[in-house]
């Protein structure tokens, strides 16, 4: 039992990834009949109230993975989506590695960089913005990489839905993980940056 605080990970009933949830969430789901099917690990076995009429005691057994009815509508225009960008996901996304040193740091030792700097007319987005230590950052201040004389050691990109849903996560276990792999592009750098950096 890992307590009441591992997330679930709800997907659509076609599987694919949608957001994690909490257990009260996951129960809620089951009572109101939601839930397509459930795979992966038992996390919780929850209890409720006793029927009445027949004496017996209400169980929910809990999966790290549950998949919900709902419309493929909802998966045709996450195609076309583009995640809201925050340094939480932007770090986890570059394996908190500074993307001009390729140290590795903490939080709190990273920052934002915009490869075309914002007062040169570059986007505060996805595919402009990269993980940097504060001194990189510094170093660099307004001016694109090639101005500062420095390399950028990989070109941004714009998470997909499941690799977002990912990088939105606090502790992912063996089988969720498994379970997001599936959904990320075969060409999509996490790969190997999940492979060289285990959380």
């Amino acid at each position: 039992m890992t307590g009441f605080t591992q997330q679930i990970l709800r997907t659509d009933a076609a599987g694919m990834p949608l957001e994690w949830i909490n257990y009260q969430d996951a129960v809620r789901l089951y009572h109101l009949e939601q839930v397509a099917y459930s795979c992966g690990s038992l996390l919780y076995r929850v209890r409720g109230g006793v029927n009445a009429h027949s004496g017996q005691r209400s169980v929910i057994n809990v999966n790290s993975i549950v998949a919900t009815h709902g419309s493929c509508a909802a998966s045709k225009a996450r195609k076309y989506y583009s995640p809201p960008l925050n340094n939480k996901a932007l770090f986890k996304r570059d394996a908190h590695l500074c993307m001009y040193c390729g140290s590795h740091f903490l939080d709190r030792d990273l920052s934002r960089d915009h490869v075309t700097p914002l007062s040169q007319s570059g986007a505060d987005s996805w595919n402009n913005v990269v993980t940097a230590c504060k001194r990189c950052n510094n170093h660099k201040a307004g001016r694109t990489p090639e101005q500062a004389g420095i390399a950028l050691l990989a070109v941004p990109f714009i998470p997909t839905h499941a690799e977002y849903v990912y990088l939105q996560s606090k502790r992912v276990l063996a089988d969720q993980m498994e379970f997001l792999l599936a959904h990320f592009p075969r060409s999509s750098p996490l790969h190997e940056r999940l492979h060289l950096h285990r959380d």
